[in-house]
């Protein structure tokens, strides 16, 4: 019997890059109507889901801040981010990490708090360096700032109680030292 090679045309499709979270971009815009609605559709079309979005006006009132949390294929940021710049209206856009920038979050939970669960509630809130903002007969309401990470592990701690809402400012961001946001 002679040796047989065998072959097979099947090719197994190319897996797809994994959907990773993490990124936290920056932009500076013009503060008008519709400029908003362009920047997501860049993002829509690359099939990126925007996490957090923080938009703020500027010092100067004709200019806006954006801050936005954003999630998708790794490999499609880097286009993204000059497909962005390309906008008329953007200035600029630039993707932030914790090692360049002074990354943050801000929550408020309102948490239904017996007189018996209190101090337990107020030591999570100490822990994490955080503030009682509102205080009644049946709920508190807390503030917590910090980096994700923080907010997340709050936010478990107190779930062992009955949260009634919480409320996120999504990430803000600004460059460390003299480098521009």
């Amino acid at each position: 019997m002679s040796a047989q090679t065998i072959t097979t045309t099947d090719k197994k499709p190319a897996p797809k890059p994994d959907i990773i979270g993490g990124h936290t971009l920056s932009m500076f815009v013009s503060n008008k109507p519709g400029v908003l609605m362009r920047i997501c559709q860049v993002f829509a079309r690359r099939a990126y889901n925007i996490d957090s979005l923080v938009v703020s006006q500027g010092r100067d009132p004709r200019y806006a801040r954006l801050t936005l949390g954003i999630s998708g294929d790794p490999t499609g940021l880097e286009q993204i981010i000059k497909q962005c710049t390309k906008l008329v209206d953007v200035i600029h856009c630039f993707e932030h990490t914790a090692f360049d920038a002074v990354v943050k979050e801000l929550i408020l939970i309102k948490i239904a708090a017996k007189p018996d669960d209190r101090s337990e509630v107020l030591q999570i809130v100490e822990h994490f360096g955080g503030k009682t903002v509102d205080l009644t007969d049946a709920s508190m309401i807390v503030m917590i700032q910090g980096d994700s990470d923080k907010v997340d592990a709050a936010v478990r701690l107190f779930s062992r109680y009955d949260i009634i809402e919480t409320v996120r400012t999504g990430k803000v961001v600004m460059a460390r030292g003299e480098h521009q946001t």
